[in-house]
């Protein structure tokens, strides 16, 4: 039997229970920070050595050249052709849904001109070179790789750089036909800290680029927040997550598999049912408990839900919301009636589901909308991965010799009172 936590926010202390479920350490230990930290450092002195030394090291691979690690692009198109139809078909469709919804993220540059002949405005351009972190060996995600690589080619990146770990010289062809659909520049097999220090600094086969993007183990994200800085980084992502919002009326078997599959990921991750029904939360329970046994993962899962896991009853669904509205998680499903009359109410959520036909698992793979989220709470001031990522906007502005007259004169007052004599003579210079 699943022993899952049971909340009720009519307790005296739920709102401290809640907050110890969850906090999560989002700080590395001393041993790995210091690992990481050389790591990066013996990337950064002996570029092309070092990576060869900790792919031998840490992925078992004989390898003598670092021309080895640049995976050429036959093999790309080999492994899609490897693909049964299916598969393929499964990889175009995915492509072609998330394309379409990041098609609708593009932003286009903007200007206007005041009366006096001033002219401000906003011009967007995309960064040069992005890298792709994107895990490999047993646990391959292309899925990963299309959420990464689509964004950023819809917003203009000229180059895409992927890296993906060999461990035992083992690669995923579904991973690489993935590659060659979205068609990226440049593929190496490499993993771990050193890739990520490699995408950061260059080295003598690995190009250097402008942003690191892509999910990892503890080590990758511990390199990533190090060399955020020196390249800028999508975000530091934590265990994944799901809260589930039901009002009773959904097959009980169904938010159990939701539940499921987000526990499955690995033990530290969290999955948590909210409900005013204390009967369905106990159907569900028995739904869980029968199920359970069906999975491959069972182990993973029974842990991550006992350590992490919750069922909490509430009063009613506008409670439900202040609940989530705190926890603030990376996926959320409102199993509901009318799911959008809730909508405006929920104010941090990586991702909404709604209704009761729509699973989590959709977003993962092919709805459209990015799976890369916010997590760890972090959904209060961060948003999905996104074309926006990719891009940087630069301000425009063009005084006409009236305008300069204007905004001289005020910038010159507030000048002098910063004691900036100079600022405020470059301003007074073109009013005389």
């Amino acid at each position: 039997m699943l022993e899952i936590q049971h909340l009720t926010t009519q307790a005296h202390h739920f709102w401290s229970q809640l907050d110890s479920l969850l906090t999560w350490d989002t700080m590395s230990d001393n041993i790995i920070t210091q690992t990481v930290r050389d790591i990066l450092q013996n990337v950064r002195r002996h570029g092309d050595s070092a990576l060869l030394d900790y792919t031998r090291q840490f992925d078992r691979r004989n390898i003598q050249n670092p021309e080895e690690l640049l995976i050429p692009k036959e093999c790309l198109h080999q492994a899609l052709k490897n693909l049964n139809d299916t598969q393929r078909q499964a990889l175009e469709h995915a492509k072609k849904r998330i394309w379409d919804y990041h098609q609708h993220q593009s932003q286009k540059s903007w200007q206007y001109t005041e009366e006096d002949g001033t002219m401000l405005g906003q011009q967007i351009t995309p960064l040069d070179k992005v890298g792709l972190y994107v895990p490999g060996g047993k646990a391959a995600y292309p899925s990963s790789l299309l959420m990464a690589a689509l964004p950023a080619q819809v917003a203009g990146v000229k180059e895409i750089i992927m890296v993906v770990p060999a461990p035992d010289n083992v690669l995923n062809d579904m991973l690489l036909a993935a590659a060659s659909i979205v068609n990226v520049d440049k593929v190496f097999s490499i993993g771990g800290a050193q890739a990520i220090a490699a995408l950061a600094y260059g080295t003598e086969t690995v190009p250097k680029v402008d942003k690191i993007v892509g999910p990892g183990n503890i080590y990758v994200a511990t390199a990533k927040s190090m060399v955020f800085g020196t390249v800028g980084i999508d975000m530091i992502a934590g265990p994944s997550e799901i809260v589930v919002i039901c009002d009773g009326q959904t097959n009980p078997d169904w938010i159990a598999m939701d539940l499921f599959s987000q526990a499955e990921h690995d033990e530290d991750a969290r999955a948590i049912l909210i409900s005013a029904d204390a009967s369905f939360l106990e159907t569900v329970q028995d739904s869980m408990n029968r199920l359970i046994e069906t999975m491959p993962r069972a182990e993973i899962i029974r842990t991550a839900l006992q350590r992490h896991g919750a069922f909490i009853q509430v009063n009613d669904l506008d409670e439900a919301i202040k609940v989530v509205n705190l926890i603030a998680p990376e996926h959320l499903e409102l199993s509901v009636e009318k799911p959008q009359a809730y909508l405006s109410k929920i104010r941090h959520a990586g991702a909404i589901f709604m209704g009761r036909y729509t699973a989590e698992v959709l977003g993962d793979y092919c709805a459209g909308p990015n799976h890369v989220l916010p997590t760890s709470r972090t959904a209060r001031f961060s948003s999905p991965l996104g074309v926006y990522d990719f891009q940087k906007r630069s301000s425009l502005i063009m005084c006409s010799q009236t305008g300069a007259k204007t905004l001289g004169k005020t910038a010159s007052v507030i000048a002098y009172s910063e004691g900036l004599t100079a600022h405020a003579h470059s301003a007074e210079y073109r009013i005389k």
